[in-house]
């Protein structure tokens, strides 16, 4: 009795075994339509940068320190111009705000006076965009001996963004037909057997523009009129430009 146990036991444990080992049937393909999504990107150092320069200034008489900063803005453009005469130079954003003396806690019952501004801050930027980075340290410097620098936002020139435009599509739709050559293979098909049904460009929403560009930092340091300033470093680093699509294949 035993033994015939351990020879059913046995049977079992092979028949079990055997129907592991036994290769599964594979699902019919024909006419399956697969949606492929590919991504490619591009590399390129930053070929142009916009320098913010800007200048303010503060005083009890308005038109004061308007004068100050519109001679100072004059001065500025001509030490750039000269510094870099390709630069693209454009004034923008001239403000004038009152400055209130401090909010002091009254007595109680008492009403606050009416605010009477104690001075007058104006000032203005200057974008200076240009492709001639080698000499950005020195425009910079010799720009900073009037005003300050408020932001660098390095990126590539449209010229750049075009060709590389051009590059990322051929990338991504390269990466495209090598996920269907391995979806193909997965499937046991030849890729001969498929057609490609649909690409879409855009449909999938996913293009990651320019990640380099940084927003322009903030300052309000003020540096002595005509002050010799050393010359700062940049590195403008790289901009990388990808892309995703999304393709439609079927199988015949």
């Amino acid at each position: 009795m035993t033994v015939m146990k351990n020879l059913a036991a046995a049977a079992a444990v092979s028949f079990a075994l055997a129907a592991h080992a036994a290769p599964a049937d594979s699902l019919p393909t024909t006419g399956t339509l697969v949606v492929v999504p590919a991504f490619g990107e591009v590399k390129h150092a930053n070929d142009q940068v916009i320098a913010t320069l800007a200048i303010e200034e503060q005083d009890k008489d308005k038109a004061a320190a308007a004068s100050r900063v519109n001679q100072k803005m004059k001065q500025g453009l001509d030490i750039v111009k000269a510094a870099d005469p390709q630069a693209k130079l454009k004034t923008q954003g001239y403000y004038t705000y009152p400055v209130y003396p401090e909010d002091r806690p009254l007595p109680n019952g008492q009403m606050p006076k009416q605010r009477v501004p104690t001075a007058w801050r104006v000032g203005q930027y200057l974008e200076v965009t240009t492709t001639n980075l080698d000499k950005l340290p020195k425009t910079v410097a010799a720009a900073q001996k009037v005003l300050t620098l408020n932001g660098l936002q390095f990126g590539l020139t449209p010229e750049t963004t075009k060709k590389l435009d051009d590059e990322r599509i051929a990338a991504t739709y390269k990466n495209l037909n090598e996920r269907i050559n391995s979806i193909a293979n997965a499937m046991g098909r030849k890729v001969g057997d498929a057609v490609l049904d649909t690409v879409d460009f855009e449909g999938s929403g996913n293009y990651v523009r320019e990640q380099a560009q940084a927003a322009p930092m903030m300052m309000r340091a003020k540096m002595a009129d005509s002050a010799e300033v050393a010359e700062p470093s940049f590195e403008p680093g790289e901009t990388t430009l990808q892309m995703q699509l999304v393709g439609k294949v079927r199988f015949k």
